[in-house]
């Protein structure tokens, strides 16, 4: 009897476990098919003035999970995929942040660290302070402030549930978090590198923040706040700030090394190229593993990479990585913007507020109206300390640019859902009518500030930016900076045009403190290349110092000079 009853069991639960296989495999079919769609559409798209990829991928995510509801009457086991933080973190992101970093100008980049890491860092502490400041200290604290009580009362007037101060200051990290794989698509790297390089790396480096904001709010003391805390709080930030970069730049040393000293190519290019792969993932897992930012360690890891490893490696697998990256990094993106569209409409997250439809709109409208204003608070007044630093005119951002700069950074994207499911969910469910609120405005937000502000950004830049003007800002900028693969033979921190034997012919040496202040890139762009020289290279390998041996990579381009 017992064994029958065994059987039984065996029996059921190995049906219940097809059934979940086969619910796998149908997920995966549909997944691929869209994307293989996204792809074609995003193609004849191309020229499109108004659509990208990202929201073509959003619309037809959108579309599926409409009809999925419609085919199984909004069952709550309709969803073909829960959104999972987990997925997201440590599957999706990697390859888009790391190939961003592998590609990235680094001549733009470095060139403006100051004003990204402005807007990166302390832009999104303005941001989270202005967006969770009236969430927090107007309700709990009772300021009686001429402008009222502020959110928390508003909200808590609304009646959209029980949430506790944890929450609100987490919904501050939460929608400090813009969209930097929307911005990709949005803006061109040749057409506006200026706007590319400040939007993007603000958004690394914005996204790293919120990141590192959200875990350090889950272990703060709320009810004990001193001095001595918020310093603890300072200072910890900042740890994972550095050795969250410092562990990047580490990783793609050592894979540097590795292959400079094995030369992997003399038998397989296969194996170089699974050496790349394999440690520019293990950077972002050892910082998961070690509780610091991911997002930035694997984005430096790309850029000390693309610097050092990328020319230890044999031509096939130059060529090989490049597209290799790209494409991960491609798919990723495609697949993300299918996710969220296809998860946004899961009726589990839409029945506590069905009720009240009303509130729901007025939670979000008011959550929408924060980001706007945190993120206007901090881009203008940073962008005129920005100016007041460079001495060049070409350097300097326009206002127009910085409305655009402005506008890109309004859009909200899976950062923010992933947060705000961690936050609010468990397992990706939520029982409570105030979790699902924030949940429901969190997917609202992201999809408004995805269609509107990512339809109108490049229109948005044709009309401020004609393309004149982009083309000449173009040529002063970065002319002697042409598109992949040839920008990853740029010096890590190339200021200058042409060879270092060009830019000393064009820019004079500074004879006394006044000229290194007002031309210092010129110098540090010097010493930072004699360093490189002397000291990383001959060690890690680069452009000009593989030496040759049978069957080592060996550079075909013209070595620099000096």
């Amino acid at each position: 009897m017992a064994l029958g009853w065994g059987a039984v069991m065996m029996k059921l639960g190995l049906s219940r476990l097809e059934a979940s296989d086969h619910a796998s495999v149908v997920s995966i079919n549909i997944f691929v098919t869209l994307i293989c769609a996204c792809i074609v559409i995003g193609h004849l798209l191309e020229e499109n003035r108004w659509m990208n990829e990202s929201i073509t991928a959003l619309i037809i995510g959108l579309c599926t999970g409409f009809v999925i509801r419609l085919a199984t009457r909004g069952k709550n086991n309709s969803h073909i995929m829960v959104f999972s933080e987990d997925l997201f973190f440590i599957y999706v992101l990697p390859p888009i942040i790391f190939n961003a970093g592998f590609q990235v100008k680094k001549k733009q980049f470095f060139r403006n660290f100051i004003t990204i890491m402005l807007f990166g860092a302390v832009g999104t502490l303005i941001s989270f302070i202005i967006i969770s400041l009236e969430f927090t200290w107007s309700g709990y604290f009772i300021l009686d402030l001429n402008f009222g009580s502020g959110a928390l009362e508003f909200f808590q007037k609304m009646d959209i549930g029980a949430l506790e101060v944890g929450d609100y200051l987490a919904i501050g990290a939460i929608f400090s978090a813009t969209d930097s794989v929307c911005t990709l698509q949005v803006l061109n790297q040749d057409e506006t590198p200026l706007l590319y390089s400040l939007v993007f790396g603000e958004g690394v480096v914005n996204d790293a923040t919120s990141v590192v904001l959200f875990n350090a709010l889950q272990n703060f003391d709320l009810v004990h706040v001193d001095a001595t805390v918020l310093l603890k709080f300072v200072a910890n930030f900042f740890y994972l700030f550095a050795s969250s970069t410092l562990l990047g730049a580490l990783t793609g040393l050592l894979s540097a090394y590795i292959i400079k000293k094995l030369y992997f190519g003399r038998h397989s290019t296969d194996r170089e190229v699974a050496l790349m792969i394999l440690m520019a993932y293990l950077s972002y897992m050892l910082a998961e593993l070690l509780n610091l930012s991911g997002i930035l360690t694997v984005f430096f890891c790309g850029i000390v990479m693309s610097h050092y490893t990328w020319h230890n490696v044999t031509e096939s697998s130059r060529i090989t990585t490049k597209h290799a990256f790209a494409t991960l990094s491609f798919i990723a993106e495609v697949f993300l913007f299918l996710y969220v569209g296809t998860d946004a409409l899961d009726i589990e997250k839409w029945k506590f507020v069905s009720d009240s439809p009303g509130k729901s709109l007025g939670v979000s409208s008011i959550l929408l109206g924060l980001v706007l204003v945190g993120r206007a608070a901090f881009v203008f007044p940073l962008s005129f300390i920005s100016n007041l630093i460079k001495k060049s005119q070409n350097d300097k951002i326009t206002f127009k640019q910085q409305v655009i700069i402005w506008w890109a950074g309004l859009m909200r994207g899976a950062v923010s859902i992933a947060l705000a499911y961690n936050q609010f969910t468990r397992s990706g469910h939520t029982q409570q009518r105030g979790n699902a609120f924030m949940i429901t405005s969190t997917i609202t937000v992201v999809l408004f500030s995805t269609m509107v502000f990512g339809l109108m950004t490049k229109p948005l830049i044709y009309f401020l930016l004609p393309p004149s003007s982009k083309h000449l800002t173009r040529s002063l900028s970065v002319s002697s900076e042409p598109s992949s693969p040839k920008s990853f033979l740029s010096p890590l921190l190339g200021n200058g045009q042409g060879s270092e034997l060009e830019a000393t012919q064009c820019i004079p040496h500074p004879t006394n403190l006044r000229m290194l202040l007002t031309t210092p890139s010129r110098s540090v762009h010097h010493y930072w290349r004699k360093f490189d020289d002397a000291f990383m290279r001959p060690v890690f390998g680069g452009r000009g110092f593989v030496p040759f041996v049978p069957g080592s990579p060996v550079e075909r381009s013209v070595p620099e000079q000096e």
